[in-house]
């Protein structure tokens, strides 16, 4: 579950200053959102996948429904007549592939129980399900809760970073934070492995099962009361974007989990897939898919 929005994404060496105007060296206008990336990513990552959200009645809509339609991904989607579907601004760093961005979620801030309880059989019947905070903290904790009662694994992608209760977090198999996100959660600042070991031990103290906190170029930390282990980053030579990075490694790791890997494994195949994502302009657009990721990871 999770949100669609347009991305419009602007390649510049800098952000301009304020009263500043800039040229921008290169514009792409594609399909984005965290919940949209992660289930397209998770479809090309070989997992029967289905995508809860609201759109509005647009071009960019219709956008959304092609996607799905060309990834395979089936859906739960409802229409607003009153608010547009979502749209992004993306400015991607020229040199160093680095991003900022700022999300209008559109039709998608009404995601509410009640589209959440008519897609509840559809939740319930998964192995996994996974979600994020680009929609209300209310509807996030009520699927949460919904796929907790049944049984399915349940994964947090705690972005971008929200005030969240501890019955959130206590829903929670899985939350994958990164490193500004796990600092907004457990006030501890993550720049190391061990430092990420140390915010690992405060999430699990909120009620957290496991905590898989991704660490850019340093890879990943799957930590809880039985492990700790550190997944080393795959090293890639033409870095591009990084806009989908975290969307593609947390697709990956549901996917993982869903086939019936184990979480270890789940966490190095996800970052393969977030290696690969870099590589690429684009946020569903570089997605990549199994074969490519095995390929990696068993290079």
């Amino acid at each position: 579950m999770g949100i669609f929005v347009a991305d419009a994404v602007f390649q510049t060496a800098r952000l301009p200053e304020i009263g500043e105007t800039l040229l921008c060296n290169q514009f792409n206008l594609g399909p984005g959102g965290k919940g949209s990336n992660q289930a397209v990513a998770a479809a090309r990552a070989g997992a029967e996948t289905f995508f809860i959200t609201k759109l509005g009645s647009d071009a960019f809509a219709s956008m959304a429904i092609e996607l799905y339609s060309v990834t395979g991904v089936k859906t739960v989607i409802e229409h607003s007549e009153n608010l547009p579907t979502g749209v992004a601004f993306v400015h991607v760093n020229q040199n160093t592939g680095d991003n900022a961005i700022v999300v209008a979620p559109g039709a998608a801030t009404t995601i509410d129980h009640a589209l959440i309880n008519r897609a509840a059989s559809t939740i319930e019947s998964a192995s996994v399900f996974i979600t994020q905070l680009e929609q209300s903290v209310e509807a996030a904790e009520h699927a949460l809760q919904i796929a907790r009662s049944a049984g399915v694994t349940t994964i947090l992608n705690p972005a971008p970073a929200q005030v969240l209760p501890d019955s959130t977090f206590q829903l929670c198999d899985y939350i994958t934070p990164n490193q500004t996100e796990t600092t907004a959660y457990t006030g501890i600042k993550v720049e190391t492995v061990n430092d990420a070991r140390a915010a690992g031990d405060a999430l699990l103290s909120k009620g957290v099962g496991t905590a898989l906190i991704t660490l850019g170029d340093q890879g990943a930390l799957l930590h809880n009361n039985k492990c700790s282990n550190h997944i080393p980053a795959f090293s890639v030579d033409n870095v591009v974007d990084t806009t989908g990075a975290g969307d593609a490694f947390n697709a990956a790791f549901a996917a993982a989990l869903s086939a019936g890997e184990y979480p270890d494994n789940g966490a190095q195949f996800a970052c393969a897939a977030a290696a690969l994502s870099i590589t690429r302009e684009g946020a569903s657009n570089a997605m990549p898919r199994r074969d490519e990721i095995l390929t990696l990871l068993h290079s």
